[in-house]
């Protein structure tokens, strides 16, 4: 009777655990809610989201180009409408950075993509058989039109993970290195990143970009694996695994952003 009793008050307590888990969970999602407001500009209106950064020195404004939206981060005791305040009196930056954003480019039928620099265009074949496929650069996407965005883009992200990962392991051998986990992601802030564990990670919007883009990209993480710094050696040994470092750095500082408008509606 004594183990039945013990065993419930440990199903209760259990239960009682996840309930509070579940209302953390909930009120954390009201607050993120909370923390979007809209800036308004004479022709649209703008998200404003607020981050909070216990290391932040100063408030900072960022464009999140996936999203165009603007990120205000907060530094520890600063309130959401002091960062309001700092962003309506930078409201003539954050137009500007906003008029830098090119169209965006959905992928529906007769649009044109770049995969690996080259322009392909898509094409929706209701009545083919299969699902997606790529032809005289072409990408070809049979089923129903409202499947088309999703197929395309899911497509898109196996693409970008077959081409990384070859790269990558191929760059890896090439420094006596080996890696432990590569994940592809739709990452707004870096195009990518390695751990001290070896796990490496990259943003699916690579596949875009032209083939000597991607290669540094994948080179500056691999290169992480022997030096997780950005001093001398590691710069040296990046350049030596990617010849066209130079030019695929200063191709992202000027069409970096470029990569985050293509899926956009």
């Amino acid at each position: 009777m004594r183990k039945v009793a013990k065993n419930l008050a440990k199903s209760l307590t259990g239960a009682s655990a996840a309930a509070v888990d579940k209302a953390r969970v909930k009120r954390k999602r009201m607050a993120e809610a909370s923390d979007i407001h809209m800036l308004s500009f004479a022709t649209r209106k703008v998200p404003l989201v607020f981050k909070p950064n216990k290391r932040a020195q100063r408030i900072i404004l960022r464009l999140d180009h996936g999203n165009s939206s603007i990120i205000v981060v907060l530094p520890k005791r600063t309130s959401r409408d002091e960062g309001k305040r700092f962003a309506l009196s930078n409201k003539d930056w954050i137009e500007q950075r906003l008029d830098q954003l090119h169209e965006p480019v959905p992928f529906l039928h007769n649009a044109v993509i770049p995969i690996l620099g080259t322009p392909h265009r898509i094409r929706h074949k209701p009545n083919a058989r299969g699902v997606v496929w790529c032809e005289s650069d072409e990408i070809n996407v049979a089923g129903h039109e409202e499947h088309v965005s999703r197929r395309v883009q899911d497509w898109l992200k196996i693409e970008a993970k077959r081409e990384i990962e070859l790269r990558a392991h191929q760059k890896a051998e090439a420094i006596g290195r080996k890696i432990k986990k590569i994940t592809i992601r739709d990452t707004k802030s870096r195009w990518g990143s390695c751990t001290s564990e070896g796990e490496l990670a990259f943003s699916w919007r690579l596949i875009f970009a032209p083939k000597h883009v991607m290669d540094y990209v994948i080179a500056h993480e691999v290169a992480h694996l022997r030096e997780m710094n950005h001093g001398p050696k590691f710069w040296k040994l990046c350049g030596e695994i990617c010849r066209s470092m130079d030019s695929a750095r200063l191709w992202l500082e000027n069409h970096g952003t470029d990569l985050y408008r293509y899926g956009r509606f």
